[in-house]
Protein backbone atom coordinates (compact mmCIF):
# COMPACT_ATOMS: atom_id res chain seq x y z
CA UNK A 1 0.00 0.00 0.00
CA UNK A 2 2.90 2.42 0.76
CA UNK A 3 4.46 1.88 -2.61
CA UNK A 4 0.98 2.44 -4.42
CA UNK A 5 0.37 5.54 -2.29
CA UNK A 6 4.23 6.44 -3.07
CA UNK A 7 3.54 5.99 -7.21
CA UNK A 8 0.21 8.45 -6.84
CA UNK A 9 2.17 10.99 -5.27
CA UNK A 10 4.71 10.78 -8.18
CA UNK A 11 2.50 10.39 -10.65
CA UNK A 12 0.59 14.03 -9.37
CA UNK A 13 3.93 15.74 -9.03
CA UNK A 14 5.06 14.93 -12.87
CA UNK A 15 1.62 15.87 -14.69
CA UNK A 16 1.46 19.46 -12.37
CA UNK A 17 5.42 20.12 -12.35
CA UNK A 18 4.89 21.97 -16.06
CA UNK A 19 0.89 24.01 -16.23
CA UNK A 20 0.30 24.48 -19.39
CA UNK A 21 -0.82 27.64 -21.04
CA UNK A 22 -2.26 28.02 -24.49
CA UNK A 23 -2.73 32.12 -25.50
CA UNK A 24 -4.20 33.57 -28.90
CA UNK A 25 -3.22 36.59 -30.62
CA UNK A 26 -4.36 38.04 -33.97
CA UNK A 27 -4.87 40.89 -35.90
CA UNK A 28 -7.89 41.61 -38.85
CA UNK A 29 -8.29 44.50 -41.09
CA UNK A 30 -10.45 45.49 -44.19
CA UNK A 31 -9.13 47.91 -46.77
CA UNK A 32 -10.42 49.87 -49.44
CA UNK A 33 -8.34 51.14 -52.29
CA UNK A 34 -9.56 53.42 -55.41
CA UNK A 35 -6.15 52.62 -56.72
CA UNK A 36 -5.86 55.71 -58.54
CA UNK A 37 -7.23 55.85 -62.50
CA UNK A 38 -7.35 51.91 -61.88
CA UNK A 39 -10.24 49.84 -60.55
CA UNK A 40 -10.68 50.54 -56.97
CA UNK A 41 -10.72 46.73 -54.99
CA UNK A 42 -11.74 45.93 -51.42
CA UNK A 43 -8.85 43.23 -49.56
CA UNK A 44 -9.53 41.26 -45.91
CA UNK A 45 -6.60 39.55 -43.81
CA UNK A 46 -7.06 37.79 -40.78
CA UNK A 47 -4.23 36.12 -39.08
CA UNK A 48 -4.07 34.31 -35.84
CA UNK A 49 -1.29 33.22 -33.68
CA UNK A 50 -1.80 30.19 -31.21
CA UNK A 51 1.47 29.87 -28.53
CA UNK A 52 1.12 27.28 -26.15
CA UNK A 53 3.64 27.06 -23.28
CA UNK A 54 4.42 24.20 -20.64
CA UNK A 55 7.38 25.00 -18.08
CA UNK A 56 9.89 26.08 -20.55
CA UNK A 57 8.73 24.58 -23.34
CA UNK A 58 7.22 26.53 -26.10
CA UNK A 59 5.47 25.92 -29.19
CA UNK A 60 3.77 28.69 -31.43
CA UNK A 61 1.65 27.56 -34.59
CA UNK A 62 0.68 30.83 -37.28
CA UNK A 63 -2.41 30.60 -39.06
CA UNK A 64 -4.07 33.20 -42.08
CA UNK A 65 -7.27 32.56 -41.91
CA UNK A 66 -8.55 34.75 -44.58
CA UNK A 67 -8.03 32.29 -47.45
CA UNK A 68 -5.40 34.72 -48.65
CA UNK A 69 -1.81 33.22 -47.74
CA UNK A 70 -0.06 31.10 -49.83
CA UNK A 71 0.32 27.21 -49.86
CA UNK A 72 3.37 26.39 -48.87
CA UNK A 73 4.10 24.39 -51.70
CA UNK A 74 2.46 26.03 -54.64
CA UNK A 75 2.83 29.60 -53.39
CA UNK A 76 -0.90 30.41 -53.92
CA UNK A 77 -3.71 29.73 -51.70
CA UNK A 78 -5.57 27.81 -54.37
CA UNK A 79 -8.13 26.50 -51.85
CA UNK A 80 -9.07 29.93 -50.34
CA UNK A 81 -8.87 27.89 -47.13
CA UNK A 82 -7.36 28.83 -43.69
CA UNK A 83 -3.84 27.91 -43.94
CA UNK A 84 -0.84 27.94 -41.61
CA UNK A 85 2.02 29.75 -42.23
CA UNK A 86 4.26 29.04 -39.39
CA UNK A 87 4.96 26.38 -36.42
CA UNK A 88 7.87 25.97 -34.40
CA UNK A 89 8.75 24.62 -30.64
CA UNK A 90 11.05 25.62 -28.73
CA UNK A 91 12.82 24.10 -24.75
CA UNK A 92 15.60 25.00 -22.73
CA UNK A 93 17.75 22.15 -21.42
CA UNK A 94 19.91 23.95 -19.00
CA UNK A 95 22.32 26.06 -20.81
CA UNK A 96 21.28 24.86 -24.00
CA UNK A 97 18.29 25.81 -26.35
CA UNK A 98 16.51 23.24 -28.87
CA UNK A 99 14.50 25.08 -31.64
CA UNK A 100 12.61 23.00 -34.05
CA UNK A 101 11.41 24.72 -37.10
CA UNK A 102 8.39 22.48 -38.25
CA UNK A 103 6.79 24.52 -41.18
CA UNK A 104 8.13 24.55 -44.88
CA UNK A 105 7.98 28.49 -45.91
CA UNK A 106 9.42 28.17 -49.07
CA UNK A 107 6.91 30.35 -50.87
CA UNK A 108 7.07 33.68 -48.75
CA UNK A 109 8.61 36.63 -50.73
CA UNK A 110 7.78 38.50 -53.90
CA UNK A 111 9.18 40.74 -56.32
CA UNK A 112 8.37 43.82 -54.33
CA UNK A 113 10.74 44.27 -51.59
CA UNK A 114 13.91 46.74 -51.72
CA UNK A 115 17.17 44.81 -52.69
CA UNK A 116 15.55 41.65 -53.42
CA UNK A 117 12.70 39.98 -50.89
CA UNK A 118 13.84 36.94 -48.87
CA UNK A 119 13.08 33.60 -48.91
CA UNK A 120 13.76 30.53 -46.99
CA UNK A 121 14.50 28.20 -49.58
CA UNK A 122 13.31 24.37 -49.97
CA UNK A 123 11.41 22.22 -47.48
CA UNK A 124 14.86 20.60 -46.88
CA UNK A 125 16.39 23.83 -45.69
CA UNK A 126 13.92 25.65 -44.39
CA UNK A 127 12.52 22.96 -41.61
CA UNK A 128 14.85 21.31 -38.91
CA UNK A 129 16.19 21.61 -35.75
CA UNK A 130 18.74 23.68 -34.19
CA UNK A 131 20.82 23.13 -30.78
CA UNK A 132 22.43 26.38 -29.34
CA UNK A 133 24.56 27.02 -26.11
CA UNK A 134 24.05 30.41 -24.20
CA UNK A 135 27.35 30.58 -21.23
CA UNK A 136 27.61 34.16 -19.82
CA UNK A 137 31.44 35.42 -19.86
CA UNK A 138 32.02 38.35 -17.87
CA UNK A 139 29.74 41.47 -19.52
CA UNK A 140 28.82 39.19 -22.77
CA UNK A 141 27.59 35.95 -23.74
CA UNK A 142 28.77 33.53 -25.94
CA UNK A 143 26.61 31.29 -27.85
CA UNK A 144 27.05 28.36 -30.27
CA UNK A 145 24.60 26.64 -32.59
CA UNK A 146 24.36 23.12 -34.59
CA UNK A 147 25.99 24.85 -37.47
CA UNK A 148 29.29 25.97 -36.33
CA UNK A 149 27.98 29.86 -35.70
CA UNK A 150 29.84 31.50 -33.18
CA UNK A 151 27.90 34.45 -31.51
CA UNK A 152 29.30 37.20 -29.08
CA UNK A 153 26.86 39.77 -27.10
CA UNK A 154 26.58 42.15 -24.58
CA UNK A 155 25.95 45.91 -23.77
CA UNK A 156 28.75 47.89 -22.67
CA UNK A 157 28.13 51.92 -21.83
CA UNK A 158 24.69 51.51 -23.35
CA UNK A 159 25.64 50.39 -26.68
CA UNK A 160 24.40 46.66 -27.49
CA UNK A 161 26.42 45.16 -29.79
CA UNK A 162 26.41 41.37 -31.56
CA UNK A 163 28.86 39.43 -33.83
CA UNK A 164 28.27 36.18 -35.13
CA UNK A 165 30.77 34.91 -37.04
CA UNK A 166 29.63 31.83 -39.82
CA UNK A 167 31.13 30.45 -43.24
CA UNK A 168 29.13 32.13 -45.46
CA UNK A 169 29.80 35.77 -43.46
CA UNK A 170 29.87 37.76 -40.54
CA UNK A 171 27.29 39.51 -39.09
CA UNK A 172 28.03 42.97 -36.66
CA UNK A 173 25.73 45.09 -35.54
CA UNK A 174 25.32 47.64 -32.95
CA UNK A 175 22.33 49.93 -31.40
CA UNK A 176 22.38 52.52 -28.62
CA UNK A 177 21.68 56.22 -27.74
CA UNK A 178 24.29 59.24 -28.87
CA UNK A 179 23.76 62.04 -28.15
CA UNK A 180 19.38 61.94 -27.81
CA UNK A 181 19.57 59.94 -31.56
CA UNK A 182 19.13 56.49 -31.53
CA UNK A 183 21.52 54.73 -33.56
CA UNK A 184 21.39 50.85 -35.59
CA UNK A 185 24.45 49.82 -37.61
CA UNK A 186 24.16 46.46 -39.53
CA UNK A 187 27.24 44.52 -41.68
CA UNK A 188 26.26 41.49 -42.82
CA UNK A 189 29.08 40.00 -45.03
CA UNK A 190 31.09 42.98 -45.73
CA UNK A 191 27.71 45.21 -46.93
CA UNK A 192 26.38 48.18 -44.25
CA UNK A 193 22.91 49.74 -43.31
CA UNK A 194 21.97 51.99 -40.72
CA UNK A 195 19.46 54.14 -39.48
CA UNK A 196 19.02 57.45 -37.31
CA UNK A 197 15.85 58.38 -35.43
CA UNK A 198 14.77 61.62 -33.06
CA UNK A 199 12.39 63.69 -31.90
CA UNK A 200 12.56 67.47 -32.94
CA UNK A 201 9.73 69.48 -31.24
CA UNK A 202 7.44 66.82 -31.15
CA UNK A 203 7.95 65.38 -34.16
CA UNK A 204 9.91 61.46 -34.74
CA UNK A 205 12.02 61.54 -37.27
CA UNK A 206 14.08 58.26 -38.96
CA UNK A 207 16.78 58.32 -41.27
CA UNK A 208 17.94 55.01 -43.48
CA UNK A 209 20.61 54.27 -45.29
CA UNK A 210 18.41 53.14 -47.85
CA UNK A 211 17.13 56.96 -47.87
CA UNK A 212 13.70 56.42 -46.72
CA UNK A 213 12.48 58.87 -44.62
CA UNK A 214 9.88 58.94 -41.93
CA UNK A 215 8.38 61.77 -40.02
CA UNK A 216 5.46 61.12 -37.28
CA UNK A 217 3.64 63.42 -35.35
CA UNK A 218 0.32 64.36 -33.37
CA UNK A 219 -2.43 65.73 -35.25
CA UNK A 220 -5.70 66.90 -33.52
CA UNK A 221 -5.57 63.47 -31.65
CA UNK A 222 -4.55 61.33 -34.49
CA UNK A 223 -1.25 59.87 -35.63
CA UNK A 224 0.24 61.56 -38.79
CA UNK A 225 3.25 59.80 -40.68
CA UNK A 226 4.99 61.08 -43.93
CA UNK A 227 7.03 58.51 -45.72
CA UNK A 228 9.32 58.92 -48.62
CA UNK A 229 10.66 56.04 -50.31
CA UNK A 230 13.66 56.39 -52.66
CA UNK A 231 14.04 54.67 -56.27
CA UNK A 232 14.63 50.53 -56.22
CA UNK A 233 16.35 49.27 -58.75
CA UNK A 234 16.15 45.91 -60.17
CA UNK A 235 17.62 43.05 -58.49
CA UNK A 236 18.30 39.54 -59.26
CA UNK A 237 17.12 36.83 -57.94
CA UNK A 238 19.71 35.11 -55.37
CA UNK A 239 20.40 31.15 -55.06
CA UNK A 240 20.02 29.82 -51.01
CA UNK A 241 23.38 28.25 -51.07
CA UNK A 242 24.70 26.21 -48.47
CA UNK A 243 22.22 27.16 -45.92
CA UNK A 244 22.18 30.45 -46.32
CA UNK A 245 18.74 32.19 -47.67
CA UNK A 246 18.68 33.43 -51.23
CA UNK A 247 16.39 36.77 -52.28
CA UNK A 248 13.83 36.74 -54.85
CA UNK A 249 13.96 38.91 -57.88
CA UNK A 250 12.83 42.26 -57.36
CA UNK A 251 11.43 45.05 -60.05
CA UNK A 252 12.72 48.82 -60.62
CA UNK A 253 10.15 51.29 -58.87
CA UNK A 254 10.95 55.10 -59.42
CA UNK A 255 10.30 57.17 -55.59
CA UNK A 256 7.37 57.98 -54.35
CA UNK A 257 6.32 59.37 -51.26
CA UNK A 258 3.05 58.45 -48.74
CA UNK A 259 1.01 60.00 -46.03
CA UNK A 260 -1.29 58.35 -43.30
CA UNK A 261 -2.93 59.29 -40.86
CA UNK A 262 -4.47 57.08 -38.31
CA UNK A 263 -6.97 56.83 -35.22
CA UNK A 264 -7.22 54.47 -32.88
CA UNK A 265 -11.16 54.11 -31.40
CA UNK A 266 -13.05 53.65 -28.06
CA UNK A 267 -13.82 50.26 -29.29
CA UNK A 268 -10.38 48.63 -29.87
CA UNK A 269 -10.47 49.55 -34.02
CA UNK A 270 -8.04 51.60 -35.84
CA UNK A 271 -8.91 53.45 -38.56
CA UNK A 272 -6.38 55.00 -41.29
CA UNK A 273 -6.35 57.28 -44.69
CA UNK A 274 -3.74 56.82 -46.84
CA UNK A 275 -2.42 58.75 -50.07
CA UNK A 276 0.10 56.92 -51.94
CA UNK A 277 1.85 59.53 -54.64
CA UNK A 278 3.31 56.93 -56.76
CA UNK A 279 -0.33 56.04 -58.20
CA UNK A 280 -2.30 59.08 -56.71
CA UNK A 281 -3.88 56.05 -54.62
CA UNK A 282 -6.28 56.44 -51.35
CA UNK A 283 -6.23 53.58 -49.15
CA UNK A 284 -8.90 53.17 -46.32
CA UNK A 285 -8.37 50.54 -43.45
CA UNK A 286 -9.84 49.43 -40.36
CA UNK A 287 -8.07 46.87 -37.91
CA UNK A 288 -7.64 45.51 -35.06
CA UNK A 289 -5.03 43.60 -33.00
CA UNK A 290 -5.69 41.17 -29.98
Amino acid sequence: MKKLIALFAVSAVASTSAVAAIALSGTASVSYDDNGSAASATTYDADLLVTGTAGATTVTVGMDVDGSGADSTSGNNTSQKPSITSSTMATTIGPVTVTADMFNETSIGSNTGAGGQGYEGSASEDTGVTISLDAPIGDATVGVDNSGNVTISGTWSGITMSHTSKSAGDTTTAAGSIAGMDVSVTNKAGATTWSLGTTVSGVGLTLASSQKVTATFGLAGNTMVVTSVPARAAADAVTTVAGVSGTFATTAKASYATVAISRSLTSGATLAATYNTFDDSLTLKASVAF
